[in-house]
């Protein structure tokens, strides 16, 4: 190995080694899932029987028209409410909206199926919320079904449409509406006219993560779903009632899946490059101060939007401090849910902790020499792999489950019931944004630095890390926090690949809803909460931090 480095340098041993990782761990379970897609669950013929058997059969492609209902209701409902708070909240002078935007970031890194458990404790059959609206005489349907999935998947990805679009609106000229003005376009018109086409770029990409994540979604509609069959759970059930025989059905699944997200790609490029609308930036826009009504009205808005998708976190911690008689709810505060999570189940709290943690320096290291690489080291090699490695972004957890079970039960290589193979799901699922971190970063520091260490006689691996690697820092430690965020709420990928010995704490609260055990669940839940708040605390002050240098 040591030959190789020295024979072909350090930077182009780490592109052969992203090559090689991605081969391992995307490649080869995306390419047994298609494989075993091919294969006949019954006769166990090669062929096209299991796609025919999907789309001729109502009970699998009812399933792909649910996953699109659901998806689509929650992008637009994501944009419905992202739009008007980036407006409000960038053009008008809004009370508090530094905190608006950590409120909405916060909800949007706390995993869905939280929003669901919590949603089901206020407007579930036994629902707080609904029992009192009934004593009224005020009945209002379930949380359970397509509506309820729709409104928890809009109240948790609006966040995306919110920051994108809260950017693009920075980067308007105002000339351009100011013309808009003074030839006698009313606010109404000129939004729609010029404001919005100038940053269709910003709501589509915002839009395309809700769709994305809506569509690869788990724990959300296991939970609150009923008999409203998704793609992802569909997946999941295929596969644990085809355990003992070979993955068909499941495989065809993920297959449709992985499609259905890719042509969602398509369209918003498409979308966003059908009409490209520029401006020269030479006026951006400024903050106004609202007056009287229209102030109100603003700020209603703001703070209602962000209020709903705050509720459910405050509903899980309160219901976290009520006492509980087994699987119900006494009179009463206390901290016997925290006591019975920490006594009885303390296992799934250290996995985490323990699984996060190995994943994310993973990739730190990995995510960094990647990102040097794709952004340092141009070349068509290093083009072609840094597409590659945003391909996670289209894998839904379900199917990259599926993917490693059937790759890597099998020898050479058999991992299944190990922590391994959950370390590396987490791994692969959340490089890309270590390495679009460290390419980010990098774009904000000088080549010259590093190619004046080189010049002086310094090898390449020692430049960057003398030189480059301590001004990366701040990006680096980003995008760790933002990895671990995400690793430690990872469900859909982790439900599939545990055993006894690897449950996790999101694992461990979906299992506690599903069993009606609502106050360990919140106590578990609240934890993971506190969790994600301080790691997103960290995260601010580390971007204070840098605007402070600069």
């Amino acid at each position: 190995m040591l030959n190789w480095i020295r024979k072909n340098g350090f930077w182009s041993t780490v592109t052969v080694l992203g090559y090689v990782m991605f081969g391992i761990l995307i490649l080869l379970p995306v390419f047994t899932i298609v494989r075993e897609s091919f294969f006949g669950a019954d006769s166990g013929r090669f062929g096209l029987e299991n796609y025919f058997t999907f789309f001729t059969t109502p009970y699998y492609s009812r399933a792909l028209l649910n996953s699109l209902v659901v998806s689509v209701g929650g992008t637009v409902g994501a944009v419905i409410l992202g739009v008007p708070l980036a407006f409000f909240t960038t053009r008008y002078r809004i009370r508090g909206s530094a905190g608006l935007s950590t409120l909405a970031t916060l909800a949007l890194l706390t995993p869905p199926f939280l929003g669901a458990y919590a949603w089901i404790v206020m407007l579930g059959r036994n629902g707080f919320l609904r029992q009192m609206l009934m004593t009224i005489g005020v009945e209002i349907p379930t949380i359970y079904g397509p509506m309820g999935i729709i409104i928890v998947y809009t109240l948790q990805f609006y966040p995306f449409v919110f920051l994108l679009t809260a950017g693009g609106l920075q980067t308007v000229d105002r000339s351009m509406e100011e013309a808009a003005e003074n030839l006698g376009a009313r606010p109404f018109k000129k939004f729609f006219r010029i404001t919005m086409p100038l940053v269709i770029p910003s709501i589509t990409s915002g839009a395309l993560l809700a769709f994305m994540l809506s569509l690869a979604n788990f724990g959300t509609p296991m939970i609150i779903g009923g008999r409203y069959r998704v793609l992802p759970t569909m997946a999941y059930n295929m596969y644990t009632s085809e355990v003992a025989t070979r993955p068909a059905m499941a495989s065809t699944i993920s297959i449709v899946l992985v499609l259905a997200a890719s042509f969602a790609i398509f369209l918003q490029r498409y979308a966003a490059n059908k009409r490209k609308y520029t401006s020269m930036l030479l006026n951006r826009p400024v903050v106004l101060k609202l007056k009287g009504v229209k102030n109100v009205f603003a700020h209603l808005v703001s703070y209602g939007i962000v209020a709903l998708s705050t509720l459910p976190m405050v509903i899980v911690v309160i219901f976290a401090f009520r006492n509980t008689n087994g699987p119900v709810f006494a009179e009463g505060f206390g901290l016997d849910s925290f006591r019975r999570v920490i006594v009885e189940v303390p296992q799934a709290i250290t996995n985490s902790l323990l699984f996060s943690i190995s994943a994310v320096i993973m990739i730190v290291i990995v995510g960094t020499l990647l990102g040097f690489v794709v952004s340092r080291k141009r070349n068509p090699a290093n083009n072609v792999l840094d597409t590659l490695l945003m391909s996670p972004y289209i894998l839904p957890g379900t199917v990259l489950g599926i993917g490693f079970i059937t790759t890597f039960n099998n020898p050479p290589i058999v991992l299944y019931g190990t922590a391994t193979i959950i370390i590396l799901a987490y791994f692969i699922r959340r490089l890309p944004y270590s390495v679009r971190s460290a390419v980010s970063i990098l774009q904000q520091i000088d080549p010259a630095l590093e190619e004046a260490g080189v010049s002086l006689g310094a090898p390449p691996a020692r430049a960057f890390r003398k030189i480059a690697l301590p001004l990366m820092l701040p990006g680096i430690l980003s995008g760790a926090i933002l990895s671990w965020i995400t690793a430690i709420n990872e469900l859909s990928a982790s439900i599939l690949l545990y055993v006894g010995g690897t449950i996790t704490m999101p694992i461990r609260i979906y299992l506690s809803v599903m069993d009606g055990y609502f106050g360990p669940g919140s106590a578990m839940a609240t934890i993971l909460l506190l969790a994600t708040g301080l790691a997103l605390l960290i995260l601010n002050l580390v971007g204070d931090s840098r605007r402070n240098i600069v």
